[in-house]
């Protein structure tokens, strides 16, 4: 039930305010979206032991009881993030090296449309700042900043999807990203991949410049089924 509260005597102040207290469900969805933020965050197949999580340091560490953390972390795991294993706790899931090319398979395909709609669609300034994720690499190779480069490389494949304008297709994208980001980041220091990384970015960003549909689209999708190619070749540690 919604409480009144009011604000202030003066006629020129605002009037009353319709509040309803805070309930456990906004709890809950609070503690949802920071758990798979931090999930989203962690380096999870950079790590080879178990990553567990401690239900009493999550309630401590977000300030809340139990409650919307066991509601939030049941969410997490029926979308697949995490999984609870009897008598031993929480863990985050890491995927099998298939199941990890299936999802860049699918990213690639959902990037290449967006890349696509991006061409009709996207104005010249939004495309334009694709170009400036990398400015601090031209005068010195990625490899020399590679975490930097990491994370630019991230951006950049994020923003693919954001300037196609598909809410479908972000929405689809949305769980894929927690992993590809997680082998996205592990990877691209192996096998001068940052290197070549940077001239396919820009490749595909003067594809995207020139209105050019249907190079954009295959260059944007050959580029990340080049990382699915890099993990059934290198990646027999994900099995």
């Amino acid at each position: 039930m919604n409480t009144v509260v009011m604000v202030g005597q003066n006629r020129s102040m605002a009037g009353p305010l319709a509040l309803a207290p805070l309930n456990s469900v906004s709890l809950r969805d609070q503690a949802y979206a920071l758990l798979k933020d931090a999930i989203a965050a962690t380096d999870i197949y950079g790590e080879r032991r178990p990553l567990r999580l401690d239900e009493r340091q999550l309630t401590q560490a977000l300030g809340v009881s139990r409650t919307p953390v066991r509601e939030a972390l049941s969410i997490l795991e029926q979308e697949g993030f995490v999984r609870t294993v009897p008598r031993r706790g929480i863990f985050i899931v890491r995927k099998s090296k298939r199941e990890i090319i299936e999802m860049i398979q699918m990213w690639a395909a959902l990037e290449g449309m967006s890349a696509r709609l991006a061409t009709l669609h996207a104005l010249d300034s939004e495309i334009g700042k694709l170009r400036h994720l990398f400015d601090e690499f031209e005068n010195s190779p990625p490899s020399a900043h590679i975490s930097e480069y990491s994370d630019a490389n991230i951006a950049f494949h994020q923003m693919i999807i954001r300037l196609g304008g598909s809410q479908l297709i972000a929405d689809a994208t949305k769980n894929l990203f927690i992993h590809v980001r997680a082998i996205r980041k592990l990877t691209i220091s192996q096998d001068n991949r940052a290197a070549r990384s940077i001239v396919d970015h820009l490749n595909i960003i003067e594809a995207l410049e020139r209105r050019d549909t249907e190079l954009a689209e295959r260059l944007t999708r050959q580029h990340t089924l080049g990382l699915a190619t890099h993990v059934e070749r290198y990646c027999d540690f994900l099995d």
